[in-house]
């Protein structure tokens, strides 16, 4: 068996409201996120280190591509989710109005995932996992409900596990309005019976009071467990809010608190919503790693605890080394999205994508073209067409293989930048005021606002000329504005590199770049990427790598900027860095473009030959790099 557990039913696209306190009538914009609790609950598990797959159906265009996108970035396993050329994937709208209130809207008439049927159900696939999980939502009908069966069967035929998430929508059952997305019970003897049918087919059934209601047949929660009990020998999970959750294995006592029980955290709610996808998330992986059940309880209760704390369902959710921090360090305030440290962590263990390699064709550059345009006496005009051309040679370089990217304004070189998106290329996006000192943001004042406008696979890029000489008033003036920076591209789930070059600014030493780098971690900068300048000793590299890498375990990695330095010389400076693992490769420039640029504009060479010479030129770096790395073998 190749999975640990495959998830069955719901996926949408959640749109959340930004706005925070308000009706969901007022929202003016949304955060678009993956949703549906089966697909909400493949991604926790992954997170937590579970092997995960899910079985449902997305609409073929761009929401139902971007939640396999996201499924993928996530580590779970698509091979179950199927592409409906007929239907739409599903949508919701959610808003958080105070602690109590989250209005939501499903929009699921005719959605590709209730299409679900019996035909998608792959025995095979089945038997590749050693548990099985569905949810309430995709019993409510026929189609579903016979293929959700089949999966079951299947799986219980198999000897795998099979677990209910009760997850009880009325709206969903047909039962309440398009406005009462939110109502979380309604009695109906209809519902009950469609439950009780199925329910001795699962070895765990998990829910809320009102869900084990709705599954019992009654109000009384005690009665409604024994009236569950009655049917199924599985382990029963009623989840209590605040007060945790109750297991029993076995009879049903006289009090909830007579259940197996684990530590509970009390946090303080902000957004319910998805709360008991992430609970679902830590049980799976208690149980099905074999935990007993107060461990396991403790990892349900810690997960549901991290989702109603955040914004977002998915998104809220633990990688399990963010678990095992919040465990070791405690709880420092229950406003767990106020805690800093846990927040970095959280950012840090959940970003997608992975760049063990980074070769960086950087054509960013706008004062440096602009004189060169001014010098030759050609409109400036021309700087735009030629970013293309070097888009063009770092596409024709990496042929569509991972480790490739690029460094490009949206000023000069806008449609180069727009051209890049979804390329499968690392994307670098400067914003700072070029040869700024002290340093100045040529996107303006307004952070926020203008990084909204970005795609969020733009990483935003700022160089700053720093010194730990520098006077008192320029450190001040510069730190401000990276801080101010990194918070808002934070807000913008927008990675951060930061670009530092002492060496413009003074005479520098073997602990210079490391001195700097210390600073801004003291301050609370924590970049997922730092661009350093060449230096001459390994000493330097050393202290460098050792003072990232001691305050930020997680950093995505370094990259060796070129300063137009030769090829022969950028050679040498890649055999230095390369011996440090945590320098994943270069971004380089005018080593590059700079000669061919001249020509260009001047009408010297055309398009092809422009690309070409570029292409030979960023090739030769790249196989430079390469090499340097293979002697190596990276040591640090």
């Amino acid at each position: 068996m190749t999975l640990d557990v495959i998830t069955i039913g719901r996926s949408s696209v959640d749109l959340y409201g930004a706005q925070i306190g308000g009706r969901l009538e007022d929202m003016a914009s949304f955060n678009k996120y993956i949703g549906g609790s089966p697909t909400n609950m493949a991604c926790g598990t992954a997170r937590l280190g579970l092997k995960s797959g899910l079985i449902t159906r997305v609409g073929d265009e761009h929401m139902g591509r971007f939640i396999r996108e996201q499924l993928v970035a996530e580590g779970v396993d698509v091979q179950g989710v199927i592409t409906d050329p007929e239907r739409l994937t599903a949508l919701v709208l959610l808003g958080i109005r105070d602690q109590e209130q989250f209005p939501l809207i499903f929009y699921r008439e005719n959605c590709a995932d209730m299409a679900l049927c019996e035909d998608d159900i792959d025995p095979d696939y089945i038997a590749s996992s050693r548990c099985v999980t569905v949810t309430g939502t995709h019993l409510s009908h026929p189609r579903t409900r016979a293929a959700v069966l089949k999966a079951l069967k299947l799986a219980r035929a198999n000897g795998a596990k099979t677990a209910l998430d009760i997850d009880y929508r009325p709206n969903l059952w047909g039962l309440a309005g398009h406005g009462d997305g939110e109502n979380r019970f309604i009695a109906s003897a209809k519902v009950t019976g469609e439950l009780q049918a199925t329910l001795n087919l699962f070895d765990l059934i998990v829910g809320t009071e009102e869900e084990f209601h709705i599954a019992g047949g009654t109000t009384d929660t005690l009665a409604a467990l024994r009236a569950v009990r009655a049917i199924s020998s599985a382990t029963l999970v009623c989840k209590r809010g605040p007060m945790g959750a109750s297991a029993f294995s076995s009879e049903i006592g006289n009090s909830l608190d007579d259940g197996i029980s684990g530590p509970g955290f009390p946090v303080e709610v902000f957004n319910v919503l998805g709360a008991g996808d992430g609970f679902m998330s830590g049980l799976l992986k208690g149980w099905l790693t074999g935990e007993d059940w107060k461990t396991t309880l403790k990892y349900a209760n810690a997960c549901g605890a991290f989702a109603v704390s955040r914004h977002g369902c998915t998104p809220a959710y633990p990688s399990w080394e963010e678990l095992q921090f919040f465990f070791k360090r405690g709880m420092k305030t229950p406003a767990l999205r106020h805690d800093g440290e846990l927040e970095q962590v959280h950012w840090a263990t959940n970003r997608t994508g992975d760049w063990p390699e980074m070769r960086v064709f950087a054509f960013d550059h706008r004062m440096q073209l602009e004189d060169m345009a001014d010098e030759l006496g050609v409109s400036p005009d021309k700087i735009g067409p030629f970013k293309k051309l070097c888009l063009n040679a770092v596409k024709t370089v990496a042929g569509g293989k991972p480790g490739y990217g690029l460094l490009c304004d949206g000023r000069l070189g806008r449609d180069a930048l727009y051209a890049a998106a979804g390329q499968g290329l690392w994307i670098g996006r400067p914003v700072e005021l070029p040869g700024s000192r002290p340093l100045q943001l040529e996107i303006g004042p307004d952070l926020g606002s203008k990084l909204a406008e970005w795609p969020v696979e733009n990483v935003i890029k700022v160089l700053c000329f720093y010194h730990p000489d520098d006077d008192a008033d320029m450190k001040a003036d510069q730190e401000a504005t990276i801080l101010r920076l990194f918070d808002a591209g934070r807000a913008n789930r927008l990675e951060f590199l930061l670009e530092i070059i002492p060496s413009k600014v003074a005479p520098c030493d073997d602990q210079t770049t490391a001195k700097i780098i210390q600073r801004f971690y003291d301050i609370g900068v924590y970049p997922d990427w730092w661009k350093l300048e060449p230096m001459k000793s390994d000493a330097a590299w050393c202290h460098a790598c050792d003072t990232i890498s001691r305050n930020d375990p997680y950093c995505r990695g370094v990259v060796v900027l070129g300063l137009e330095a030769p090829s022969e010389e950028l050679a040498a400076s890649f055999a230095a860095a390369a011996r440090h693992k945590l320098v994943r490769g270069f971004a380089v420039g005018r080593t590059i473009f700079a000669a061919t640029a001249r020509d260009w504009l001047t009408g010297t060479i055309d398009d092809a030959t422009a690309t070409n010479q570029m292409a030979d030129k960023y090739r030769a770096l790249c196989q430079s790099w390469d090499q340097a790395r293979k002697n190596i073998g990276g040591t640090a």
